[in-house]
């Protein structure tokens, strides 16, 4: 599966070295903005490879000089001289990576991939956005969780995009568009005594409110159709999430001035945001104990789709970092 993994911006020529899914990991570009991901060590000594920096399209170790193309072959030991043919284990992993929408994604998975990494069909090259990162204290799962939560805005979100007091939860209505991604649809209301609504008895069309999920970690509000919010949510090793979040805006017909009110949206998405992390950061960390209700149905739909991939759980709650 692909990993929306970090934000095209964040990778420039000079190597940049990160750490996601518990990996050690240098991400650079080759003269031609092709961007590539090896694992962060020199096979030699195990110096940082993120250290170093690109000569004629290879990343050169900082500590002697070895030089590694994209695929995680050393084609230089300087000490040995340039004719010096260098035998294949003197190599690290590569991975897989694919660049569009201004967003970096990493295979993780088994083989090489089929096919590109999936965005969101209804945001387009007109719209402008503004972003930020936050590292959060959680399990991917959890961070995920939050965002797929229809519940929580009453409380949570008292003070911000949760006023009115809508207590009662209908549905939700959760609709799968193809196997990696789904659509779910909010209503909410003030309890005023009233029966719960279960999904089957009601129609996604009447809500003013849907959200869209891309497994395995991209996320869409659709405010309207001119604004979005868009979150992706990075697992960095087996206990800390790095959430990325996007406000787009096609609002004016001038690019630039949509990517102003963008920027001016941000402070409040960043109020809303930590209103979450401080809920969020206290919960227990082992989804597997959670007893669920209806108005969950987004999150069971997730953990279906997630417990599906056993290389993910595994690195989630196996043994690993």
């Amino acid at each position: 599966m692909w990993f929306a993994v970090l934000s095209s911006n964040e990778v420039r020529r000079k190597p940049v070295g990160v750490r996601r899914l518990g990996r050690d990991l240098v991400f650079w570009r080759d003269s031609l903005g092709k961007v590539y991901a090896l694992e962060d060590f020199c096979v030699h000594r195990r110096a940082r490879l993120s250290a170093g920096k690109v000569i004629n399209d290879r990343i050169q170790c900082p500590f002697h000089g070895f030089e590694y193309d994209g695929n995680g072959r050393v084609r230089l030991i300087p000490a040995l001289g340039k004719n010096y043919k260098v035998p294949d284990r003197f190599r690290v992993n590569s991975y897989p990576v694919y660049e569009k929408n201004n967003i970096i994604w990493l295979w993780f998975g088994e083989g090489e991939p089929e096919k590109e990494p999936k965005f969101f069909d209804d945001i387009d090259e007109d719209f402008a956005y503004a972003e930020f990162r936050e590292l959060w204290n959680v399990p991917f799962p959890r961070a995920v969780e939050n965002q797929l939560d229809v519940m929580h805005l009453p409380f949570v979100h008292r003070t911000t995009i949760g006023r009115g007091n809508r207590t009662l939860v209908h549905g939700p209505v959760v609709k799968w568009i193809d196997e990696d991604s789904f659509i779910f649809y909010v209503f909410n209301e003030v309890d005023r005594g009233q029966r719960v609504k279960r999904p089957e008895e009601l129609s996604g069309e009447e809500s003013r409110v849907y959200l869209e999920f891309i497994f395995p970690n991209l996320w869409q509000n659709h405010i309207s159709e001119g604004t979005r919010v868009v979150a992706f949510f990075v697992p960095v090793d087996r206990q800390k999430t790095m959430i990325y979040l996007r406000f787009y805006v096609k609002m004016t017909g001038l690019k630039p001035v949509d990517s102003i009110i963008a920027r001016l949206s941000m402070p409040l998405n960043r109020i809303i945001l930590h209103q979450d992390r401080r809920v969020v950061e206290t919960q227990e960390r082992d989804i597997r104990k959670d007893v669920l209700v209806q108005g969950d149905l987004p999150i069971m739909e997730f953990r279906k789709r997630l417990y599906k991939e056993k290389k993910l759980i595994d690195f989630l709650f196996g043994g690993g970092q």
